[in-house]
């Protein structure tokens, strides 16, 4: 396996300051990043969304559960083991809802197996089906039918008095901020040990064959 080289602790502390200032860099470009992120346009939700949950059939301002913020994670069906690790990451939503913002895990599989399927895994994160509703599609996370036609992404919506308005999306890899085991993967030698990353030669696993369901391994 390729690993990384072995020197004194001087030579270390000398690399380790010149990623640090590289870092640094990255931080503050994330700062202005986000800062850009919050100053983009938005546009007011005029259509009637349903969506089936515990307690029966709820339109999207449900949803907000009285808060001003919400925010979607599209979830890709039928039981996407890439999906399932980025649920598995999601924490306690109270420090969430300190900032009046609601989380909450949509998905277009008719609710009896999507409600199984959240039982199963042991998730307490909200979940909603968007079962026969164009939610899926309007915010493109749908191409058409089955898994093949489907993508993992994130909504989020802003609620002024009773309007609603999309202010954000983003979709497949750009979910990966959100996915903790990923982040923390990407603090050590090995990363995420799969066969796209550089340096190349330490992986021993295959490119998704760890992505399995919690309860599979």
């Amino acid at each position: 396996m390729n690993l990384p080289d072995v020197v004194s602790r001087e030579v270390w502390e000398a690399a380790r300051k010149k990623l640090l200032l590289k870092e640094k860099e990255m931080t503050h470009a994330r700062d202005a990043l986000n800062a850009e992120r919050r100053r983009l346009p938005m546009v007011e939700i005029g259509k009637d969304y349903v969506f089936q949950g515990e307690g029966g059939k709820v339109s999207l301002p449900h949803l907000f559960a009285g808060r001003r913020q919400l925010l979607v994670y599209h979830m890709m069906w039928v039981k996407c083991p890439g999906c399932s690790l980025l649920v598995d990451n999601i924490g306690h939503l109270a420090h969430l809802h300190a900032r009046d913002t609601t989380l909450v895990v949509v998905s277009r599989a008719p609710w009896p197996e999507l409600k199984a399927f959240k039982e199963r895994m042991r998730w307490t994160v909200p979940f909603f089906s968007s079962h026969g509703s164009d939610f899926n599609h309007d915010f493109h996370v749908s191409r058409g039918e089955g898994i093949e036609g489907e993508a993992s992404g994130v909504s989020v919506f802003l609620r002024d008095g009773k309007s609603i308005f999309h202010t954000y999306s983003t979709y497949d890899r750009g979910t990966d901020i959100l996915n903790g085991t990923l982040n923390y993967l990407d603090l050590t030698p090995l990363g995420r040990q799969e066969d796209w990353e550089e340096p190349r030669g330490r992986s021993n696993t295959s490119a998704s064959g760890w992505w399995e369901l919690h309860d599979e391994y």
